[in-house]
């Protein structure tokens, strides 16, 4: 049950809510979340919101499967299950395996994890516990991520993802959003 109750998307109340719900329903690939019925009740915020995750998931040069593996580490760290439910088929699409989810759910075993995850997959669970419980990571843990990304630009995609996706579990978790009926 929401803390919060959803906007209902089928009776927006005004042309803009109705505009941005289309334009988030396209990014979506035709429906609308929970997540974004909560984000409609300030529409600049889901208006901004859409933009932004669209550029997040579809522009960067990060890995997909690096930048899915940070965001199911910090679904999994937060307790956030609904960014996690959402995102482990976007990982498996992107190579991940149902046994690096698994790992994932000993997020404090997954770290050291050397026969289900690489070393740069290592290095990146790393940086999303470090980030997300200390909000500032080590220098150790920075380089170690600086020497398996090809480069600048994907580093800080890399810092750019864990950031955006702990936004998301606070929201979802600070809201109640729950998973949609089937």
């Amino acid at each position: 049950m929401p803390n919060i109750p959803y906007a209902s998307i089928e009776t927006a109340e005004s042309e803009e809510i109705r505009a941005l719900l289309e334009a988030i329903k396209e990014r979506r690939g035709g429906k609308a979340l929970n997540l974004d019925r909560m984000l409609v009740h300030s529409p600049p915020f889901a208006e901004g919101w859409n933009i932004f995750f669209r550029k997040v998931r579809r522009e960067l040069s990060l890995d997909a499967k690096l930048r899915e593996l940070a965001i199911c580490a910090v679904g999994v760290i937060n307790g956030a299950d609904y960014e996690v439910r959402q995102h482990v088929p976007v990982f498996h699409e992107a190579g991940g395996t149902p046994d690096q989810i698994t790992s994932l759910y000993n997020i404090d075993d997954a770290v050291n994890d050397a026969e289900n995850f690489n070393a740069a997959e290592r290095a990146i669970i790393r940086l999303s516990i470090e980030m997300t419980r200390n909000v500032k990571p080590t220098m150790e843990t920075l380089d170690a991520v600086k020497a398996v990304l090809p480069g600048t630009q994907q580093v800080m995609e890399a810092i750019s993802v864990i950031a955006a996706y702990n936004m998301v579990s606070r929201i979802l978790l600070t809201t109640g959003v729950d998973m949609e009926e089937e």
